[in-house]
């Protein structure tokens, strides 16, 4: 079946409700694709890296009918990914640079899953090229702003193919954008005031288990000057790892310094929801860490940074010592979405999890899912745009990417998610003080 031909199927409105109604996010629940849908190829780019490699196998637990196909450079890891998979799986050999590798590697797959990153400083969008020729649905990963919108670019293009394709489906962005996304239409549709701040917040202990490709990503962030704030319809630029705030992420993290950095749901959010003012900040621990990457955007020159191939220099130099930090720091996640509103209305989610490498794969996993599903119409679209991900189907999709998560909240005031809010009053009278 062409991967195309799933734009066209609709949820079914039992199947919704029987996956939203659950409430206990440590069990795995299986997902029932409709029946032309359920055995459905799945190619991972990607596959036997951090990233793709948790999608890989969060998708074969959530839907263990799907025929994942595991893609990438290293045949031996490939090997392995298999060992972990089952009899559902294969390994398919690619090279993301080169054109009839990469086609031959999507041939007969009705969805790619690009995690084959870093997504910093790619001049083009090949395999979501590839996926329009050959009319290969299309889900990645993206976290930089530049990638995302040159994929966005190909909108017309995948139109014309009849292919659905979704930039920036991973976690964050990804769910973050879609909590936002469901942040401010409960609050437009709730007639409480209008929306005026967006603020993302994350947290990662270390790398989060995501291994060299994090790392490369976290010093391409540090090339220039970059936009990190849209206030008031206005573009601000701001040096990376600026304006530190001390954040509550609630239970099971705590509070954290989070710093600016240029993510492209500052844009996509402001652009496609209409919040006026948006950011972004992030944070990692030990909290050396986030020195270090402040005092690289100082002394490390830009061209440096603008090297790709310097860069994987710098990640083999640093990667050990990385790796010995991260058994120590652990690899817990939390991503804080803020929507303020005009009259003082203010509402939060929040989502937490110990291990970033498992959830990334169950967030990844749950757009593949939405896809496949018929959830997406043709064209690129972000994750919180509505063709993107219906309306409907954003609360399917919390719950399968909340899986595990140890605090998973929408729609509260920041006092129900806090660990220590200060507040002065009784009954349900509550002044929160900042």
């Amino acid at each position: 079946m062409a991967g195309a031909s799933v734009s066209s199927l609709h949820l079914k409105c039992a199947a919704i409700r029987s996956v939203a109604g659950a409430t206990d996010t440590q069990t795995s629940t299986r997902v029932q694709l409709p029946q032309k849908t359920r055995n459905s190829r799945v190619v991972v780019l990607g596959g036997t890296g951090r990233v793709g490699g948790s999608t890989a196998i969060a998708l074969s637990k959530l839907c263990p009918d799907l025929q994942i196909i595991v893609a990438g450079r290293n045949r031996e890891k490939g090997t392995d990914m298999l060992a972990t998979l089952g009899a559902n799986s294969e390994f398919c050999e690619v090279d993301i640079n080169n054109e009839k590798s990469l086609e031959a590697g999507l041939k007969d797959a009705d969805l790619v899953v690009h995690a084959a990153g870093p997504f910093q400083q790619a001049e083009k969008c090949t395999v979501l090229e590839a996926a329009i020729k050959t009319k290969t649905a299309y889900v990645d990963v993206c976290d930089d702003t530049a990638y995302a919108f040159r994929a966005k670019s190909f909108h017309d293009r995948a139109i014309a193919a009849n292919v659905p394709a979704i930039t920036t489906g991973g976690i964050y962005p990804g769910v973050s954008n879609v909590m936002a996304a469901e942040l401010v239409r409960v609050a437009r549709s709730e007639n409480k005031g209008k929306p005026e701040r967006l603020r993302f917040y994350y947290y990662t202990a270390g790398t989060g288990g995501a291994g060299p490709t994090i790392l490369a990503t976290s010093f391409c962030f540090l090339v220039r000057r970059l936009l990190h704030l849209i206030k008031v319809r206005e573009k601000i630029k701001l040096k990376p790892y600026s304006g530190m705030l001390n954040i509550d992420f609630g239970k099971g993290i705590g509070k954290k310094d989070v710093y600016l950095l240029n993510l492209p749901e500052v844009r996509s959010t402001h652009e496609v929801l209409g919040v006026p003012t948006v950011s972004a900040r992030f944070g990692t621990a030990p909290f050396f860490w986030n020195w270090a990457m402040a005092a690289m955007t100082i002394l490390l020159p830009a061209e440096l940074l603008r090297d790709r191939s310097k860069v994987q220099q710098m990640v083999q130099m640093f990667d050990p010592v990385v790796r010995a930090v991260d058994e120590i720091a652990g690899e817990r996640v939390s991503m804080r979405v803020d929507l303020d509103c005009s009259g003082g209305r203010n509402t939060v989610g929040v989502f937490s999890h110990k291990k970033l490498s498992v959830s990334v794969g169950n967030a990844t996993a749950a757009f593949v899912l939405a896809v496949l599903e018929g959830s997406t119409k043709p064209g690129v679209w972000f994750p919180e745009e509505t063709e993107g991900i219906a309306i409907e189907a954003r609360e399917v999709l919390l719950k399968r990417a909340a899986q595990g998560t140890i605090n998973f909240a929408m729609n509260k005031p920041a006092w129900m998610v806090e660990t220590n809010p200060k507040e002065l009053g009784a009954g349900n009278i509550r002044v929160i003080l900042e």
